[in-house]
């Protein structure tokens, strides 16, 4: 089997504290799973940093490299997923914003063609801000796989959600079918 390699993007959203099943689950798949994640999902997980760089096999990216500054790289991605998506990282990618080095990632594939998919967790009071539906049209109408509404993550109220619930299934196979579906790359 030839190796495909996910980058996985982590937001600070509760899902992110069960990211390690999502890397399980891909790495049972076949997918080589490069794990990057904004500044405060990165606090958040703390010390199981190190537990995840081990299970991934790569460090986890939170911030660019220094110029001159030597590091680890990641291969080069097949499909790159970001979730769970905050209403702030949507809305940076769909401008073209890159606040933090994994949305810069995200952004950079999707000018480069590669398949992205996003899959946001996001409360109802956030969801219904004018900018969410403005973001997720932006990216849909750049190629890119938003899984938001039926099919996909459905907002909860204020304090009903549940992390643990999270479908990162869907993700996973979003993942499949978007690269099973890309176009050859542009000579």
């Amino acid at each position: 089997m030839t190796t495909r390699s996910l980058y996985l993007i982590g937001c600070a959203a509760p899902p992110v504290l069960h990211v390690r099943s999502a890397v399980a689950a891909a790495q049972a798949e076949g997918w080589e799973v490069c794990l990057g994640l904004t500044p405060t999902a990165h606090s958040w997980l703390g010390d199981r940093v190190a537990d995840l760089e081990e299970l991934t096999g790569h460090p986890v990216r939170t911030r660019w490299r220094r110029p001159g500054e030597s590091g680890v790289p990641w291969p080069p991605a097949d499909v790159v997923a970001v979730a769970p998506a905050t209403l702030n990282s949507i809305s940076a990618l769909a401008l073209g914003l890159t606040p933090s080095y994994v949305v810069g990632v995200a952004a950079e594939a999707i000018g480069a063609g590669v398949p992205v998919v996003v899959m946001p967790c996001v409360k109802t009071t956030l969801a219904a801000h004018p900018a969410m539906d403005r973001s997720v049209e932006t990216l849909r109408s750049a190629g890119v796989r938003v899984l938001y509404g039926e099919g996909g993550f459905v907002p909860n109220p204020p304090g009903q959600g549940r992390p643990e619930e999270y479908p990162w299934r869907l993700v996973l196979d979003a993942g499949e079918h978007a690269l099973a579906n890309a176009r050859p790359a542009k000579p």
